[in-house]
């Protein structure tokens, strides 16, 4: 996890400018100066509201220059528990700013854009999930629900435990049974049943996102650029993964790419983590086979800075729901601690 301090902010237009066209040059000067005003004041509503800015690592880049903390889903739960505030505003999708609403009720838990959702957390549904557990534990007595953190809190609380990319094996392998239903993303439950000898049984859903990148987009880069370290995220379909140098959580990615004595990596996740990795660590080379996630990018400097002037747009949820959720997320945290 990524705390940010002061040198990592940029006060003047050309600061900026000058930061953010490493990862695209459409970053215009124009852009930059409107930028910093908004920024200004969104640290200013920050200090009014005693408000802490969350930003998951797939965010535009600009956002990253009001967040507290950046992170990826795992990290940013961790966060969302310990942190002291009376606002959260959190810059990523919906099932992220319900998780945070879970582990810490107390603060007013901001989502800056409600149309942020996630295709894979709209793969499943509460009801469903009750009846294929219901059906299941008549075969498997044993059995024992895994849940994503990609879902919605209903889902979480019908579910024994969380997990996230960074900690799914060591999840399953945690559980005492053999028996795994593995919600909501196939291809995850297919690269966790490689790890381990429990019967995993998949749901079936994905992250467009990550679903749609192909072998052939891997070949083609690894042709032309034999050296590159291909980190690929478990999210990927099997194929792609079955390329990679290392399948790995966003955060993780970070650190691999930051550590290695690699120069060139080819990134497959949603295109955000590469302009992270482009701006905090120039000395590298990063390529793209990435697709853009629409949801992840609703989320906009205007929408953060009209968020805090309004407090808008507030998550809630019934107090049974977020007990119950609450429930398997910390077993996620006790059992991965």
């Amino acid at each position: 996890m990524e705390q940010l301090g002061e040198s990592f902010h940029h006060e003047t237009a050309e600061q900026l400018q000058s930061h953010l066209s490493k990862v695209d040059s459409n970053y215009t000067l124009e852009k930059c100066a409107q930028y910093v005003e908004y920024i200004q004041e969104i640290n200013a509503l920050k200090q009014q509201h005693n408000a802490v800015v969350l930003a998951h690592n797939y965010q535009r880049p600009e956002i990253f220059e009001v967040a507290d903390v950046v992170g990826d889903s795992l990290e940013l739960a961790r966060q969302s528990r310990n942190v002291a505030c009376d606002t959260l505003v959190f810059c990523g999708v919906h099932f992220m700013a319900e998780t945070a609403k879970i582990v810490n009720p107390e603060p007013t838990v901001l989502l800056p854009d409600l149309r942020a959702g996630c295709s894979l957390a709209e793969g499943i549904t509460a009801d469903a999930l009750a009846d294929r557990k219901e059906s299941l534990l008549r075969i498997y007595p044993d059995l024992k629900v895994v849940c994503y953190v990609n879902t919605t809190a209903e889902v979480k609380a019908e579910s024994d435990v969380c997990c996230t990319s960074s900690n799914a094996l060591e999840i399953v392998q945690a559980l005492e049974s053999d028996n795994i239903l593995f919600v909501p993303d196939e291809n995850l439950a297919r690269y966790v049943q490689k790890g381990t000898r429990k019967n995993i049984i998949a749901w079936e859903a994905n992250c467009y996102v990550h679903h749609q990148i192909t072998p052939e987009q891997i070949q083609e880069v690894r042709e032309k650029l034999p050296e590159v370290k291909v980190l690929v995220h478990p999210e990927c379909r099997e194929d792609v993964i079955a390329l990679a140098d290392a399948a790995l959580s966003t955060s993780a990615m970070m650190r691999y790419a930051k550590e290695s004595p690699a120069k060139e990596f080819l990134i497959v996740t949603e295109c955000g983590l590469s302009d992270r990795l482009l701006l905090e660590v120039p000395e590298k080379k990063f390529y793209k086979s990435c697709k853009l996630c629409s949801y992840m990018k609703m989320i906009t400097l205007e929408g953060v800075l009209n968020s805090l002037r309004k407090l808008r747009y507030e998550i809630t949820l019934p107090e049974e729901t977020r007990t119950r959720a609450l429930s398997a997320i910390n077993r996620m945290l006790d059992l991965n601690a």
